[in-house]
């Protein structure tokens, strides 16, 4: 069975494009609201849940937030292949940064990888949200997962990276 977000309430949430503007525990700058650092956010999620719910071809969406779920669970894939061939800590680092520059596609633009799990944007502004909400969770999961990618010591922890192989819900990662 899928594990499905814990954010199952979005009362008092913005959403863009139907997606969640949820808190984060981060200190890059963007839309979404700050959360507290004692408590488990959307990434902290993605990444606990990643390596089980990699294996499941179909994902039952619950909530709003099994959404982004989604979006990062995929996201966690694309930076885990990225991460393959770096054999230390300032490698993958590099690796990361450089796929945290590259453009964040919105729902019905090119790129974006899952069309149809979010509507598309209804204007520029909203389109614009969107894309600083994915583009400060992308920066944001990137840092964290190095820290479960690679042993303080800077090598590489086969228990993750063996996981950039996996397709999630038969979807290749770019």
């Amino acid at each position: 069975m899928v594990y499905h977000s814990t954010f199952v309430k979005d009362e008092g949430i913005t959403k863009a494009c139907g997606c969640p503007l949820l808190p984060l525990k981060s200190h890059i700058r963007g839309p979404a609201p700050v959360s507290d650092q004692a408590t488990t956010d959307i990434i902290d999620e993605a990444i606990t849940f990643f390596r089980a719910n990699v294996f499941f071809k179909n994902f039952d969406i619950q909530s709003p937030a099994d959404k982004l779920l989604i979006y990062l669970t995929f996201y966690i894939n694309v930076a885990l292949k990225r991460l393959e061939g770096c054999r230390t800590l300032a490698e993958g680092t590099k690796a990361v940064i450089n796929l945290g520059l590259e453009d964040v596609p919105v729902p019905g633009e090119p790129g974006f990888p899952f069309p149809g799990l979010f509507p598309v944007p209804g204007s520029k502004q909203e389109a614009e949200l969107l894309r600083n909400y994915l583009k400060q969770i992308r920066e944001e999961t990137s840092g964290r997962l190095l820290g479960v990618a690679y042993r303080p010591n800077g090598t590489p922890n086969k228990w993750w990276l063996a996981f950039a192989k996996r397709k999630f819900i038969n979807t290749i990662a770019l």
